[in-house]
């Protein structure tokens, strides 16, 4: 029972997060080609979208940078353990801690990624990068589509939100 209310918690975020809609934001800049006009732009995510303005981390993302953001699509949200979503936008210091994990602080494409063993994130926290066979690997997330050129840096798609180090 417990797992099917977390699930419809999410569900009820996830819905939610589209009836916002990403079009109503107001506040990204859409077409500017910054990193969060960029995400704003491309299909797949909203929940990312609806997490980074919770944590207040819009101004960040909309400044000089550079910066490299390793982006979890929807369904990387979506398979996230039962709770964990509802428990990271409850609170705010959390969810900054969580979303900041996924951002350099320079610019990086996918050939210096893959060089790395790890780096440092915008948080300050360790980020493991690793090669598993021809995937790219960063923490247990795997990269599915690299080097989308923003003007402030470079966002990489990643298919797991990036809990701990």
């Amino acid at each position: 029972m417990k797992l099917v209310l977390n699930l419809l918690a999410i569900s009820a975020f996830l819905i939610g997060t589209a009836g916002v809609g990403l079009a109503d934001c107001g506040v990204c800049g859409k077409g500017d080609g910054d990193i969060l006009s960029t995400l704003h732009d491309m299909d797949g995510f909203e929940t990312l979208h609806k997490a980074l303005h919770e944590a207040d981390l819009i101004e960040t993302l909309q400044g000089d940078g550079p910066f490299t953001v390793f982006a979890p699509t929807d369904s990387a949200f979506e398979n996230l353990p039962p709770g964990a979503l509802k428990e990271l936008l409850a609170n705010k210091a959390l969810l900054k801690r969580v979303l900041l994990f996924h951002v350099l602080s320079k610019k990086l494409d996918s050939d210096q990624v893959a060089k790395l063993h790890d780096a440092m994130t915008a948080g300050g926290r360790k980020l493991v990068i690793k090669k598993d066979g021809d995937a790219l690997m960063i923490g247990d997330a795997k990269i599915t589509k690299t080097d989308i050129q923003c003007k402030n840096g470079v966002i990489h798609v990643i298919d797991a939100v990036l809990l701990s180090e």
